[in-house]
């Protein structure tokens, strides 16, 4: 597939493909006569991997770790694991300090409830009828 069909696939911009050829998330593809870039299909499950690191906080550099391990092939699959591993580590501490910010937020959630019932409660209700 070529570079546009690559985006609209990925959902990456064209320019954010050439940035990633160029800083090594992307192997260099194929190109065909006229010089187009020409992707196999399975650099999409690359780059939904990619996104899913992204999404889990990984840096860029993180990334280029584990990209250049990856196509240095399976004789580094211990380094890719540890550095995996690693990164688990993280997204833990991360997702345990978020359940501890929600926390914080639903009992300040629930002061303000428990003010506002008691203040309800205690202003008087004006009768319309005379």
């Amino acid at each position: 597939m070529y570079i546009g069909d690559l985006a609209r696939a990925s959902g990456l911009s064209i320019d954010t493909l050439r940035w990633y050829e160029k800083i090594g998330l992307l192997p260099p593809p194929p190109r065909d006569r006229g010089g187009r870039r020409v992707y196999p299909a399975e650099t999409l499950v690359w780059i939904a991997f990619l996104a899913r690191l992204k999404a889990t906080g990984m840096s860029v550099a993180g990334m280029l770790d584990y990209a250049r391990l990856r196509a240095a092939g399976e004789g580094t699959s211990a380094q890719r694991r540890r550095l995996l591993e690693a990164h688990r580590g993280r997204v833990v501490a991360e997702i345990a300090a978020l359940r501890e910010a929600l926390a914080a937020l639903d009992d300040k959630i629930d002061i303000y409830r428990t003010i506002e019932a008691r203040l309800a409660l205690s202003s008087p209700t004006e009768d319309p009828t005379p």
